[in-house]
């Protein structure tokens, strides 16, 4: 099992900045990728940002150049850091992990990123 939780939401001003974090726990050595995903109202889940554990990284097209996704193996965490915000990327954000060798997902709790003047 993996447990994932996440931190660093909040309330920002368009043009602004945030930085989340995903610790995860328990079988850890077992982890593939972790990854961002976010979903805004009446919308589909989509993928923001995935690292793999050999630190290949891929974005969601529209989101290069704004957000990075970079790893802490010191503190199991993954962190995204998210610049020039705007209104549109207001969703809850979700920490996800794949297991080897199942390839099982698991996802933490989501925390709310909130654009607005």
């Amino acid at each position: 099992q993996v447990q994932l939780v996440e931190s660093g939401g909040g309330l920002v001003q368009p043009g602004g900045s945030l930085r989340l974090s995903c610790t995860a726990s328990g079988s850890i050595n077992s982890i593939y990728a972790m990854a961002w995903y976010r979903q805004a109202p009446g919308k589909q889940r989509e993928l923001v940002a995935r690292i793999t554990k050999s630190d290949y990284t891929n974005y969601a097209d529209s989101l290069k150049g704004r957000f990075t996704i970079s790893r802490d193996n010191a503190k199991n965490t993954v962190l995204l850091q998210m610049n020039n915000l705007k209104p549109e990327d207001t969703a809850v954000y979700y920490c996800n992990a794949i297991r080897m060798p199942t390839m099982q997902n698991y996802w933490g709790q989501g925390t709310q990123v909130t654009v607005s003047s």
